[in-house]
C-alpha cells in the first residue's frame, strides 16, 4: 500500500519590515482587506538608522513566508551622514539573498518618504509640498497627527482617494526588482535588482511591486 505524502500547507504569507507609523497603520489595516497573511515587523530607526533595518532583517527566520518586503524612506540619506553607505549594505544583503534563491527580499524605497506616497492617493494632489499639503489642504494641522491616524488606509481609499490612483502616478524609481511568480507551486523569485542612483533627486517609489505581489 502506497503511503500518500503529507499535504503541503500552502499559505500566502509575507513579512513586511517598515519604519514609520503611517506605513504600519496603513499596512495593518490593509491586511484585513486582503486574502493574504501580512506579518508586520516595525523597525525603530531612531537608535541606529538603516543599520537597525539590517539587523532586524537578519534576525527574522526566513523559512515561513513567500517573500519579505523591506519598505524604507529614502529621506534619511539626505539628512544623515553615513546613511547612504548603510543603505547600500541593505541593498547588497537583499541582492545576496535573492541570488542564493532563498526567501526573496523585495527592497522598496519610497523617495522621499511614505507620506509622499500617501498624498498620491488623494485625487486633488498635484505634486505640492507634502508637509504643507497634509497640514493645510488635508487640514491635519501637523504631520504627526496624520502619521498617528490609525485608520489612514480607509482615509486614503475612500471619497475619491485610492491606492490605484497612487500606483498610476508612480514614475521614477531608485530600485526595480525583476521577479517571477509561480502560482501553482507558491514560489516567488527575484532574478535581478536594478539600482538607479540617477533618480535619487526624483520623487517616486517601487511600492507598486508590493501591491502586485500580494495581490496575485
Amino acid at each position: 500500500m502506497r503511503l500518500s505524502r503529507p499535504k503541503r500547507n500552502l499559505r500566502k504569507k509575507f513579512v513586511i519590515f517598515c519604519e514609520g507609523d503611517t506605513e504600519y497603520n496603513y499596512i495593518d489595516a490593509m491586511r484585513l482587506k486582503q486574502g493574504v497573511e501580512l506579518a508586520l515587523r516595525p523597525v525603530n530607526m531612531h537608535g541606529g538608522g538603516y543599520s537597525s533595518f539590517l539587523e532586524e532583517i537578519k534576525k527574522e527566520a526566513s523559512n515561513n513566508c513567500l517573500a519579505k518586503f523591506i519598505i524604507i524612506d529614502f529621506d534619511r540619506v539626505k539628512t544623515n551622514i553615513g546613511e547612504l553607505q548603510k543603505l547600500k549594505e541593505i541593498i547588497g544583503y537583499c541582492a545576496l539573498q535573492n541570488i542564493s534563491k532563498r526567501i526573496p527580499h523585495f527592497l522598496i524605497i519610497d523617495n522621499p518618504d511614505f507620506e509622499y506616497i500617501a498624498c498620491l492617493h488623494v485625487d486633488n494632489y498635484n505634486g505640492q509640498n507634502v508637509k504643507k499639503y497634509i497640514e493645510q489642504t488635508l487640514e491635519f494641522g501637523d504631520v504627526d497627527n496624520f502619521k498617528a491616524k490609525k485608520d489612514v488606509y480607509d482615509y486614503l481609499n475612500t471619497k475619491g482617494n485610492s491606492y490605484k490612483q497612487m500606483l498610476a502616478r508612480l514614475r521614477e524609481k531608485i530600485i526595480v526588482n525583476h521577479y517571477q511568480i509561480n502560482k501553482q507551486n507558491f514560489e516567488i523569485t527575484i532574478s535581478k535588482m536594478d539600482v538607479m542612483w540617477d533618480n535619487e533627486n526624483r520623487r517616486g517609489s517601487n511600492i507598486n511591486e508590493f501591491f502586485e505581489v500580494i495581490d496575485w
